[in-house]
């Protein structure tokens, strides 16, 4: 090969280097602006949990307090479904519904406390992605059933007093069945909605969340990406399962209250109202609330408030639904006092055997 073959061949290799550069730098720029673009708007692997105050003393003092407000809870709701299981004369509708509902109390606090718990505990405040996820749709599963079991043990009380001469027609075992498998499904086919939507969405490098759970207006703020379609299927799911529900809570009792008002004697309108009475003080808890909670954010948009309010409606709520009937109800009281002298006559024999 001569010389001016070999500049040559060197000129052509050149060439077809500055091509190349040519060629790969504007990618690589493109893939540079590309990465930069996904950085502030990309899929969320895992959020913050801010919760409540960052001081260690505070901390203590609430990982006790809570702790000590999940277990009076979780037990006392056990203890209703096992004072309902085991004594027969409890065997009718309205208990068979109450059960229902200390079941999904239980379930709705163990979707919250537990993780907030490890949170303060292990001083780590992160939940990944898929965890949000979950958390928001068994809570918005056992929420809606408490909402949908609440409407109905109202028309339970409904027919049990405007139509007393039909009742054990009307609540017959199948129905009641029915009822209770309803309200679990619809509440599961209404969270699956809320919480597919949120699949789509795009979220921000902000990634902390000012509440102790996820709480889905909460995680919809830190979302770049358009929630038009997320926010219309709240709406959407808040007045089929939340607006409906209290309508015919409220004209359950609007009939039960008129037929009470037409029984002549004060004993007779005492026992009538006795018989709701317990239901009637869990769904002004329940609801008032959960009211609260969304009262106080659209009111102000300090999240402390909306956390303060949150907790009333998430915890303290399902603690209170035990002793509200328990205290209020003889056939409940009766069946516990029964329920534990079994429990300590069985627990002194273990012992006894043991020794």
């Amino acid at each position: 090969m001569t010389a001016l073959e070999l500049g040559l061949h060197f000129q052509t290799v050149v060439a077809a280097k500055g091509r190349m550069e040519a060629f790969q730098i504007p990618q690589l720029r493109q893939n540079y602006i590309t990465h930069m673009e996904s950085g502030n708007q990309t899929h969320a692997s895992q959020f913050l949990l801010l919760g409540f105050s960052a001081k260690s003393e505070i901390q203590c003092l609430l990982f006790g307090l809570f702790l000590c407000i999940y277990l009076v809870a979780f037990t006392g709701n056990l203890l209703i479904i096992l004072a309902i299981c085991s004594d027969s004369q409890l065997h009718i509708p309205m208990y068979f519904f109450l059960s229902n509902l200390s079941f999904a109390d239980i379930c709705f606090t163990s979707t919250t406390v537990p993780k907030m718990l490890l949170n303060i505990q292990t001083q780590r405040k992160v939940i990944t992605y898929a965890g949000c996820l979950s958390q928001t749709f068994f809570f918005f599963v056992f929420g809606c059933v408490d909402n949908l079991l609440l409407t109905v043990m109202a028309y339970d009380r409904f027919v049990a007093i405007c139509h007393p001469l039909h009742y054990s027609v009307i609540m017959n075992p199948q129905f009641c069945g029915m009822l209770a498998l309803g309200s679990w499904c619809i509440s599961v086919m209404g969270s699956l909605l809320e919480t597919l939507t949120l699949l789509k969405l795009s979220f921000c490098t902000n990634m902390e969340i000012p509440h102790f759970f996820c709480h889905l207006p909460e995680v919809l703020k830190l979302a770049c990406s358009d929630t038009f379609i997320n926010n219309l299927v709240v709406y959407f799911v808040t007045i089929v399962l939340g607006i409906f529900p209290l309508s015919g809570i409220l004209f359950s009792y609007s009939q039960i209250f008129s037929s009470i008002l037409r029984i002549s004697s004060a004993r007779g309108k005492y026992k009538a109202f006795s018989t709701c009475g317990s239901h009637l003080s869990v769904v002004s808890l329940f609801y008032g609330t959960g009211l609260g909670v969304y009262l106080s954010s659209a009111a102000t948009s300090s999240s402390r408030t909306s956390l303060v309010a949150s907790v009333m409606y998430t915890i303290v709520t399902p603690m209170l639904n035990p002793f509200i009937y328990s205290l209020r109800n003889k056939e409940v009281k009766g069946a516990l006092s029964r329920l534990l002298g079994r429990v300590v006559t069985l627990s002194v024999r273990t012992i006894i055997g043991l020794s």
